[in-house]
């Protein structure tokens, strides 16, 4: 394994992801479109990002070493849950933590940061 770090969607304040030795790390991941949407469409836009860095990055959410979920309320705690669990490997869920927190914008209703293997 190379110890080499490797980034990815690198920008000007931050990358959407490393990887160093064989572990992803995520950015926070938010949603793209929140005009109008709740927290299930929300969390599904999220979850849908998660997907595609993780495969830019040679892995899938079978591979997740641990998932931080902050939601804006938690009152969406169920709601975003219902999605998470239609989209998560069963057999395969990771460790997670899940906080309420203000986020940086208020049309967002959740944040999530993941570490994953490589396949």
């Amino acid at each position: 394994m190379s110890s080499n770090v490797t980034r990815h969607g690198v920008g000007p304040r931050m990358s959407e992801a490393s990887v160093f030795q064989g572990v992803i790390r995520l950015a926070g991941m938010v949603p793209e479109n929140t005009e109008g949407q709740g927290i299930e469409a929300q969390t599904r836009d999220v979850l849908d990002q998660i997907d595609r860095h993780l495969a830019t990055c040679g892995s899938d959410k079978s591979r997740l070493l641990r998932v931080q979920i902050f939601l804006a309320d938690l009152a969406d705690f169920p709601g975003m849950n219902g999605v998470w669990e239609q989209w998560v490997v069963q057999g395969q869920t990771p460790p997670r933590a899940t906080v309420q927190a203000l986020l940086a914008k208020p049309e967002w209703r959740l944040e999530m940061v993941v570490d994953a293997a490589q396949a």
